[in-house]
Order: C-alpha cells, then sequence, then structure tokens
C-alpha cells in the first residue's frame, strides 16, 4: 500500500511539473517563450505518385519560406497512420516534416494555414498532420 501511495504521489507531482497546454513556458535568458509547429507533409499523391524532390523545392521555395523568412527545419521523416476510408489499415508514406518556432503566436495561424491549403491543392492532398508545442527558444 505504502509503494501504491509513493507512486501516486509521485505521479501527481510530475503531472503538475508539465505546462498546461496554451500556458507559456517560464524561460531563462536568454531564451523566450516561443511556440514549435511541426507541420507533416505526406509525399504520396490521390492521383498516385508521390510528390517528387524538385516539386517539394518549389513548394518549400515559393510557399512555405516566404511566410516563415525567419528560419525553419525540414526533416525526411516516415510516417505511418490508420486509414480509415480502408476499414483502419496502416498506411505508410515518406514525409516531409517542417519545423517553425516563432514568436509571435498567435499571428502565425493565417500564414499556416495559408501553407497548408496551398499543399492541399496542389498536390491533391486532404490533409497535413500539424502539432503546436510552447518551447523555450533564442540564440
Amino acid at each position: 500500500m505504502k509503494k501504491l501511495v509513493f507512486v501516486a504521489a509521485a505521479l501527481a507531482l510530475l503531472l503538475s511539473a508539465c505546462a498546461q497546454p496554451g500556458t507559456p513556458p517560464v524561460c531563462t535568458a536568454p531564451l523566450k517563450p516561443a511556440l514549435e509547429i511541426d507541420l507533416y507533409f505526406g509525399r504520396d499523391k490521390q492521383a498516385g505518385g508521390e510528390v517528387s524532390e524538385s516539386e517539394w523545392a518549389q513548394f518549400l521555395a515559393e510557399i512555405v519560406t516566404p511566410r516563415f523568412p525567419d528560419g525553419l527545419s525540414v526533416l525526411n521523416v516516415e510516417g505511418q497512420a490508420r486509414d480509415p476510408s480502408s476499414g483502419g489499415r496502416i498506411v505508410r508514406e515518406r514525409t516531409k516534416l517542417v519545423v517553425v518556432v516563432v514568436f509571435d503566436a498567435p499571428a502565425h495561424r493565417a500564414r499556416v494555414r495559408e501553407v497548408v491549403e496551398a499543399y492541399n491543392q496542389r498536390f491533391g492532398q486532404h490533409s497535413v498532420f500539424r502539432s503546436e508545442q510552447p518551447v523555450c527558444a533564442g540564440i
């Protein structure tokens, strides 16, 4: 019983240390509160084929970079998700992960929406997975 109480107390302490969603983190100088945005661009096209490296480079240069000129990172990742339209089958696809850190939240929302809509329209996608989390950032 003592072990269970200790585990419960430790879990409660651990959970209370986590920042609440939307709560800016407490940062030590020179770091400042910011928001990390992760955008997962699946490369499979609805009409068949895959977004090529040259198509991606053109999209990045024309659409993403002008909206986030202060910097971003692009990583090649392997993604997988459950496809509800195929009875829940796991589908895998090559993916471009774009990581952007902004200091002007929530002003970034319109720019992210423009990027997502442009990708969906240009490559016949139905969505871009997105996650956001508060971070401490700086140079």
